[in-house]
């Protein structure tokens, strides 16, 4: 029997899917992945990304305006973004957070510029966090380069809504900061690479119950498919792996991180 898994974080609006999206989709189910949670990055791409889960039984979305886009984003989006999360098949706020590494020009740096960029980061992270809690959704959180800022704003807001810290990277340490909020993180198919001894490390030492896995696709494709287009089928790939890095079975590994998804969101049937 294929044990059931969960892709947390797809991007199935993205281009990249755009001539097989149904295969995509077959393939998941195929090889035991039940739900898929495709991501929202702009106001449009969360429409997009509704459209595509009312399309498929499989598939749920979460909507949101990710730090990357905020400068091509409305400055006000909490209406237009509530009116998103009002759809029953979306299961969260998100992508949304900080991120320090990419950078408003991409020619010389410009501090002014910069400034202005992470002051609407912010505004449209605290939108975003506004909205959850008034929706009754739990976030996914996007941070690079900005753990201790995404801490500091989102610690005002833990109390009324859990976060997911997508795509971990972090230290272990910094995964207890998150986790003693009651929040989650999740691993995507860079524990399967040679470099990816840090995401081992969080992966080993995260508690049952706190932790999801996701591909991120149709980025970071894992072992032996890296290089490639990432797709939700991947997860199953990715489990073994996983499951033996914290010397426990394949299938408690899939009870454990889907019981843990359905209780994170619960709009997922």
């Amino acid at each position: 029997m294929i044990s059931q898994f969960y892709d947390t974080h797809a991007h199935l609006d993205f281009k990249d899917f755009d001539a097989d999206i149904s295969e995509v989709v077959e393939r998941a189910t195929a090889a035991g992945i039940s739900r898929i949670i495709t991501i929202g990055t702009t106001l449009e791409k969360s429409a997009r990304a509704i459209e595509i889960a009312a399309r498929f039984p499989s598939v749920y979305a979460a909507v949101g305006v990710h730090p990357g886009h905020v400068d091509e984003s409305p400055e006000e989006i909490r209406e237009a973004l509530l009116h998103l999360a009002s759809h029953p098949k979306v299961v969260a706020i998100g992508e949304i957070g900080l991120d320090f590494f990419r950078r408003p020009s991409d020619s010389v740096p410009d501090p002014e510029l910069e400034a202005i960029n992470r002051r609407r980061q912010h505004s449209l992270f605290r939108q975003q966090l506004e909205v959850a809690s008034v929706a009754g959704l739990n976030v996914i959180i996007h941070t690079r380069d900005s753990f201790n800022p995404t801490m500091d704003v989102f610690r005002s807001y833990a109390y009324r809504v859990r976060g997911v810290f997508h795509c971990w990277v972090g230290s272990v340490e910094e995964m207890r900061e998150v986790t003693a909020l009651g929040s989650l993180v999740s691993f995507t198919g860079i524990a399967t690479f040679k470099n990816g001894e840090n995401v081992r490390a969080s992966i080993a030492a995260a508690a049952a119950g706190s932790f999801m896995l996701e591909t991120d696709c149709p980025f970071l494709a894992p072992m032996p498919h890296r290089g490639k287009r990432c797709e939700p089928a991947y997860i199953a790939g990715m489990a073994p792996m996983m499951a033996a890095v914290r010397s426990e079975t394949v299938e408690a590994l899939s009870l454990d991180t889907c019981r843990t998804a359905r209780l994170f969101f619960p709009r997922l049937e």
